[in-house]
């Protein structure tokens, strides 16, 4: 493939009336020349010519927002029942956006990307899109929209003069990935690692590496998978692809067989410096944020740009301005002058890989003119093995430097009891009642980690530390 390609600008509609109606076998009584240039299934953000899906979900029935929707400017909304000559109507919505997606799909010539994992399959896609955009135009799944609905959503999103898109995949049970990744088909499917997450489902890693794997059920013809090589269960990965007939396998990692090799890493303040061998070259990878974590990654991004045709060296300097997002590891100092706290959101999601991957990264931070203090929430859904897994995150506490411990939820009893009397300052069931506890004992100059599943609800805490530290 050439290695450098030209940007487009997009001049048609995302589809049409007429479009939506051949990819979904609905009916309207709408225009079919009708453009629609956005798709939402939410009705309170209601973008240019927007088509509003009325999916059912497990708390909200779509349906019940369609009026407020076309009231907030959608030209048109999908739905399976009601009347009006602003609808679309499918035997079922959310088959209807799969089948908008299909069409998005199968109408595309950009170059695909499918990311999954255990740990790091967010940020991984993130480096992607940025090494992505700056080679050409690019689509990419936003925030962690990775389920049953939000690739679709995604999906149908693809503009057709897109050359790359890379999209995000997530599970919580066996038999999830395969499906969306029938639908993504992608050209290069990314595996980031096998950690403990969603345990009470799988019973193994083994059996969560198999899941993983259900990625492969959709790669393309003559297409690539790109494997973390870091972790025990790489050799269950291989045989997956080698029994779903996948010819091209790419690793990376700072194991010595990996195909893009990490060599020499190096920490130092907010960034990371980290060479990357390959076919007998070296390339010099430099971040703008902190951890091994993050090298691993961009390596991922690194490995497959090179796969897509970019040159390493775009792919480098795009990587050089890559910094984590909110909830990932991203640094605030808040305040100014002499006034300022260090806090590190890591508030989005937390299994015992990131955990201590967030951990080793806080160890070599100093607070800016007083303590380290560090708020964990509990890692959830571990299953049976949920106390062990709590427990043995101790080691790593202790040698993060923190002098300030606090622990929110039930299953961080264990580690409370691993961490032994006296060293934890405060045990909470809830973040609410954490908050205030937090925020009556941090004083600026201290650095902040808070990090947990997303479900313990710790962001709250960090939006209550942001307002209270952010303004001096």
């Amino acid at each position: 493939m050439s290695r450098s390609r030209q940007r487009h600008v997009m001049t048609q509609p995302l589809y049409t009336i007429g479009a939506i109606l051949a990819a979904s076998g609905g009916s309207s009584a709408l225009d079919p020349a009708t453009s629609i240039n956005s798709i939402t299934i939410d009705s309170r953000e209601i973008g240019p010519d927007a088509l509003f899906v009325a999916i059912k979900g497990d708390r909200f029935d779509g349906h019940d927002f369609v009026e407020t929707a076309l009231k907030n400017g959608a030209v048109a909304a999908l739905v399976s029942r009601g009347e009006g000559d602003k609808r679309v109507v499918v035997s079922d919505a959310l088959e209807g956006l799969r089948a908008i997606g299909r069409a998005a799909r199968e109408r595309s010539r950009a170059i695909v990307v499918g990311v999954t994992g255990s740990v790091g399959k967010t940020t991984t896609k993130e480096a992607i899109r940025v090494v992505f955009e700056a080679a050409g135009e690019t689509h990419a799944s936003i925030k962690s929209f990775n389920n049953h609905w939000g690739v679709p959503l995604m999906l149908a999103r693809f503009p057709e003069n897109a050359q790359f898109g890379v999209f995000e995949m997530g599970m919580s049970a066996p038999d999830e990935i395969r499906p969306l990744s029938q639908l993504v088909r992608p050209h290069i499917a990314v595996i980031t690692t096998i950690a403990p997450a969603h345990m009470e489902s799988f019973g193994s890693l083994e059996g969560i590496a198999s899941a993983k794997a259900e990625i492969f059920a959709g790669l393309e013809p003559g297409g690539t998978v790109v494997l973390n090589a870091d972790h025990p269960q790489l050799d269950v990965l291989l045989d997956e692809a080698k029994a779903a007939g996948v010819d091209r396998i790419v690793t990376y990692g700072e194991a010595q067989s990996a195909d893009w090799h990490i060599v020499d890493t190096k920490i130092a303040g907010d960034k990371s410096f980290a060479t990357i061998e390959h076919n007998g070259e070296h390339h010099e990878l430099v971040l703008n944020v902190p951890g091994r974590h993050m090298v691993a990654n961009a390596t991922a991004a690194l490995a497959v740009s090179y796969i897509a045709g970019i040159d390493p060296e775009v792919a480098l300097r795009a990587l050089a301005s890559f910094g984590a997002q909110a909830g990932r590891g991203q640094r605030l100092r808040l305040g100014s002058g002499d006034q300022v706290l260090s806090l590190t959101d890591e508030s989005y999601n937390a299994n015992t890989a990131s955990m201590n991957a967030a951990l080793e990264v806080f160890a070599a931070q100093t607070a800016p003119g007083g303590r380290k203090v560090v708020i964990l929430g509990d890692m959830l859904e571990l299953g049976e093995q949920s106390a062990s897994f709590h427990a043995s995150l101790a080691p790593a506490v202790t040698a993060s430097g923190a002098e300030r411990i606090y622990l929110v939820g039930l299953a961080m009893a264990a580690l409370a009891d691993a961490l032994g009397a006296g060293r934890v300052a405060a045990h909470t069931q809830t973040a609410a009642e954490m908050a205030e506890i937090v925020l009556n004992d941090l004083a600026y100059g201290d650095a902040v980690m808070v990090k947990g599943s997303n479900g313990v609800g710790l962001a709250g805490i960090v939006e209550k530390i942001r307002n209270r530290f952010g303004n001096n």
